[in-house]
């Protein structure tokens, strides 16, 4: 009896074994092919360029993703919904963000000056938990060593900070060749996507009134504004729908 158990025991351990790796390949496929539909959708983004909310449903995903592919005793059905749900509401997001200015603020953020004309903006540092440490380390990584070098710093979207040099400090020649040259200083965006953006407006230091009579001359109407900016020497550049 113990020769005929013994080979029957094996062949029943050897059968559990491959039907469990059937099922983590069967459900591993299944999951690749939803996830690959679900990100075509969603739309081509660097790691760099995503928000907070497109990270967060990210380490959700890939969790959902392991989860539901290794682990053979969870419900696949159950699993494969609550993946759906994060693929299409990141999706709505997404297509929301697009219309609405507001949204796409209240998701994306938006962008933070952190020095202003060579002055460091002490409050926007605090409420986005930059220490002047972090400041001279990213400033240093792009070759700045000096904060006293630069004249605007802005903190992205995305938590990258961009910088821009003083005039005398920016690796152009006009100041080897004596000719005169002058900041432009930041460059607000007053208008996206048809939307008035008033406290940009207000740190360009301008109204609603001026900003409608500056419309009228350009013969355009508000609506039709894709994007309206105002650098520092009050030059407007604009881009229609």
């Amino acid at each position: 009896m113990e020769y005929i158990c013994i080979p029957f025991f094996v062949n029943n351990i050897t059968g559990d074994f491959m039907n469990e790796i059937t099922n983590v390949i069967t459900r591993t496929l299944i999951v690749l092919i939803i996830i690959f539909i679900s990100f075509k959708l969603m739309g081509k983004k660097q790691v760099s360029q995503m928000s907070m909310f497109d990270y967060i449903t990210g380490i959700t995903i890939g969790s959902i993703v392991a989860d539901i592919s290794l682990d053979i005793d969870k419900n696949l059905i159950a699993g494969l919904v609550s993946l759906l749900i994060y693929c299409i509401t990141d999706i709505l997001v997404s297509i929301l963000s697009l219309k609405s200015v507001n949204l796409r603020n209240f998701f994306n953020s938006k962008e933070v000056p952190l020095i202003i004309n060579g002055k460091i903006n002490r409050e926007n540092m605090s409420k986005n938990k930059i220490t002047i440490n972090i400041l001279q380390t990213e400033a240093r990584l792009m070759g700045y060593f000096d904060l006293d070098e630069i004249n605007n710093a802005i903190l992205e979207p995305n938590g990258m900070i961009s910088f821009e040099p003083k005039d005398k400090e920016k690796p152009a020649t006009k100041k080897d060749m004596g000719i005169k040259s002058n900041n432009k200083g930041l460059v607000y965006n007053l208008i996206i996507d048809g939307k008035i953006l008033k406290d940009n407006l207000e740190h360009a230091k301008k109204t609603e009134k001026w900003l409608k009579h500056e419309l009228k001359v350009l013969g355009k109407k508000l609506e039709d504004i894709l994007l309206l900016t105002i650098d520092g020497e009050e030059k407007i550049n604009f881009y229609t729908k």
